[in-house]
């Protein structure tokens, strides 16, 4: 890989996720064409992946098939080469089958690898079994689909790597370090350099930093030399008070941060090879 290419930064976009709904803002995507709509506008304005949730036709969390097969299918439609990520969390209470189905028939190339169980929120318990995550990892393996290792706390990284020994995952490892969700590890810069510290030297990293974390997060992961996801399943609001039109607004305050600091916008085709994905568009 040329250094110029590894150097640059890739935006990832989480357009939706399971929580904000229209009560919240009005502006988030919730129903598959106006997702499939936004991705697509992020991916013009730079994002070289989407990390996709989908919502029941009541707008709440879910792992709908229907409604991830249909977002999935108006993007691949577009002449976008977005890089498509699947959660495989869509939200409390999903059996392993609902949770597996999207990314195991629609085949993105990525989709996430929650690394453990937390109380999600001090309120009810996000839940990700040993015996899901050997099933998961392996099955990721079976269609060719790269896990993306969601790290909420420490104790998820050391996961990870176990099941690297195992042979459960594969590396290079790619994580994610998802900082400031209540019962998890706080969005401070020294968390984001301790957790960076953690994984193997082969592995690349991205992260976000929910709420008044986002920005000092955000500006660390430019300097570190990480990558960055932004969108409105982490933050709803572009600074305090000021509530984001678009999903886009998070990715152009991305790029005014790294066009600061001498950083390059990955293109999806640069965030696969930096990714060491294999091209499915």
């Amino acid at each position: 890989m040329k250094n110029n290419v590894k150097n640059k930064l890739i935006i990832t976009v989480a357009t939706t996720g399971a929580w904000p709904t229209k009560n919240e803002t009005p502006y988030v995507p919730l129903q598959p064409k106006e997702i499939a709509e936004e991705i697509y506008a992020c991916w013009k304005a730079g994002a070289a992946m989407a990390h996709i949730h989908a919502r029941d036709d009541d707008d709440k969390a879910s792992m709908n098939f229907e409604n991830f097969q249909e977002t999935v299918e108006r993007v691949r439609a577009t002449d976008s080469d977005i890089i498509l990520n699947l959660t495989t969390s869509g939200g409390i209470g999903f059996n392993d089958e609902e949770r597996m189905k999207p990314f195991s028939e629609l085949l993105p190339e990525m989709a996430s690898y929650d690394c453990g169980t937390m109380n999600w929120a001090h309120s009810t318990i996000f839940e990700n079994r040993p015996e899901f995550l050997e099933k998961l990892g392996l099955k990721m393996q079976e269609v060719n689909v790269k896990p993306e290792i969601e790290v909420f706390d420490a104790g998820m990284v050391y996961n990870a790597l176990y099941y690297l020994k195992k042979g459960v995952l594969k590396a290079p490892l790619h994580f994610q370090f998802c900082l400031g969700v209540p019962g998890g590890t706080a969005a401070t810069v020294e968390n984001l350099i301790h957790l960076k510290s953690l994984i193997p030297e082969n592995s690349t990293w991205s992260t976000f930093g929910v709420g008044k974390g986002a920005v000092p997060i955000m500006l660390a992961a430019v300097a570190l030399g990480g990558h960055i996801r932004v969108g409105m399943e982490d933050n709803i609001y572009l600074r305090k008070g000021v509530l984001a039109k678009s999903n886009v607004e998070f990715i152009e305050q991305v790029k005014k941060i790294a066009f600061e600091a001498s950083r390059e916008i990955a293109t999806p085709t640069e965030a696969r090879e930096i990714f060491n994905l294999e091209n499915k568009v």
